[in-house]
């Protein structure tokens, strides 16, 4: 079947609400799709077939991009890659840094004959720039994968204009703009249903005390919004360390509290995670205080970020927000940190977030 028929068959069978925002960007998908399909002529004398536009699919959070995206790779008969953009990102730096050690002058070129070589389409989840070092070397690298035929089909929560948006040296990035607006078709999803909060609405969010209670409870959230999928680990690039969160899928992430507050991260590092995800799991949040004031100083600096960029956070933790950390020094400012995590616990946040 083809993107419209699977689409169908899918809302026939319940799996699927209907919803015309979504439809109206199914023949979009097909396009690719069907342009995909046709068989690629060969031999000296065949001529070089016309670039297939890629498509560009923007919107806000829980309006089905990720699903169309499942869709649209479930109906390709040609080698498709589906990976999260910082994941891919995470491995073209690494191909390129082994090129550079071989000693090739080009290091870009090698990586991107390797993507040629392996598939016909890239289909990424949210695509963001947040790491110079990506915004350097996206350009030349998309320009050659479209030159060797690869087509291009992302997902991202900003208009192509926005990406990178305030970024060191933005200017040298701008090129790379006009290359995604040339070569894709830009396509806003523009819903005011939200089916990830969807999923949230009533949903008890913040399990305390720690115990088989919560962990059991956790574990059931996660599957819900997961839908029981394998999750495998995101890697975000930043100022040029890693920041690894252990579980990631279609946009909801799971560490514990020690994997983000238990490690010298900063500011920039949790800005990036806010930025990459749209719920997040904490799990296993201790009591706070003198014996670990570092850590107590770090989730408040994380609390901050997810609340600016109004990501729907669910947690397990000691004891409820306003009884975590109640003595030593930062407890009386902690009372905001309790206030916030009382407001993200309630229904409907993150509604307000925007693309």
């Amino acid at each position: 079947m083809n993107v419209i028929e699977t689409y169908d068959a899918r809302v026939a069978e319940g799996t699927l609400r209907d919803d015309p925002v979504q439809r109206a960007v199914l023949p979009e998908l097909e396009r690719v799709r069907a342009a995909l399909a046709e068989p690629v002529k060969r031999g000296w004398f065949a001529k070089k077939p016309d670039p297939i536009p890629g498509l560009y699919i923007w919107g806000g959070v829980g309006r089905g991009k990720s699903m169309l995206m499942d869709l649209f790779v479930d109906t390709l008969t040609v080698p498709v890659r589906r990976v999260h953009f910082h994941a891919f990102m995470q491995e073209v730096q690494t191909g390129i840094a082994k090129a550079r050690e071989q000693g090739i002058e080009d290091a870009i070129q090698p990586v991107a004959d390797k993507v040629a070589g392996e598939v016909r389409c890239l289909a990424f989840d949210e695509m963001q720039i947040t790491d110079i070092a990506d915004a350097m070397i996206v350009g030349r690298l998309f320009e050659k994968l479209f030159e060797q035929g690869v087509v291009v089909v992302t997902t991202s929560n900003r208009v192509p204009a926005d990406l990178y948006k305030d970024g060191l040296n933005r200017d040298l990035f701008v090129p790379f703009i006009r290359l995604l607006e040339e070569r894709m078709v830009v396509h806003e999803l523009n819903s005011d249903t939200d089916y990830r909060q969807n999923r949230l609405s009533g949903a008890e969010v913040y399990f305390t005390p720690l115990g088989p209670e919560a962990r059991t409870a956790v574990r059931q959230v996660w599957g819900d919004l997961t839908g029981g999928a394998e999750a495998g680990p995101l890697v975000l690039r930043v100022k040029g360390r890693d920041v690894e969160l252990p579980a990631f899928h279609n946009g909801v992430a799971r560490a514990r509290f020690f994997d983000l507050c238990g490690r010298a991260l900063g500011p920039a590092d949790y800005l990036a995670v806010a930025e990459a995800v749209r719920v997040l799991v904490l799990e296993e949040i201790p009591e706070l205080g003198r014996s670990n004031f570092n850590e107590a100083k770090r989730f408040v600096t994380l609390v901050d970020a997810l609340y600016e960029a109004r990501v729907r956070l669910v947690a397990s933790a000691a004891r409820r927000p306003e009884m975590l950390y109640i003595e030593g020094t930062g407890s009386f400012e902690f009372e905001r940190t309790a206030s916030r995590l009382r407001e993200m616990m309630s229904d409907g946040w993150g509604d307000a977030r925007q693309a």
